[in-house]
């Protein structure tokens, strides 16, 4: 049975993908995952991304719904970033890609 391009385009698995498609998504969920961080703390935790590109990925996950942004008072103001428990959600699935990857890691090394 074909699907027409509305069905496709509306896929589950697509739209999943869309929102974890960030470069450092999958990191910053394994972060996460262990609970909440302040955003120096996250930020030292991936010593390779820019400041500016962990803001731009926080809030495209935030604007998911994905990650919830805290600010606490005093000065300077606490920023803390945590799962919501619709980004909890996916936290087994990408363990369980995780662990298929692993298993064909030397196909997937030739793709990369």
């Amino acid at each position: 049975m074909r699907h027409t391009y509305r069905e496709i385009d509306a896929c589950g698995v697509k739209v999943a993908l869309k929102l974890l498609a960030g470069k450092w998504t999958p990191i910053i969920f394994y972060h996460l995952g262990a609970g909440p961080l302040r955003f120096t703390e996250l930020w030292h935790e991936i010593p390779r991304v820019s400041k500016k590109v962990l803001v731009v990925q926080l809030r495209q996950l935030e604007e998911a719904g994905l990650v919830a942004r805290s600010v606490h008072n005093g000065f300077p103001p606490e920023v803390s970033y945590q799962l919501t428990p619709k980004g909890a959600g996916l936290v087994p699935i990408m363990q369980s890609l995780d662990q298929w990857a692993m298993t064909h890691i030397t196909e997937a090394v030739h793709i990369a």
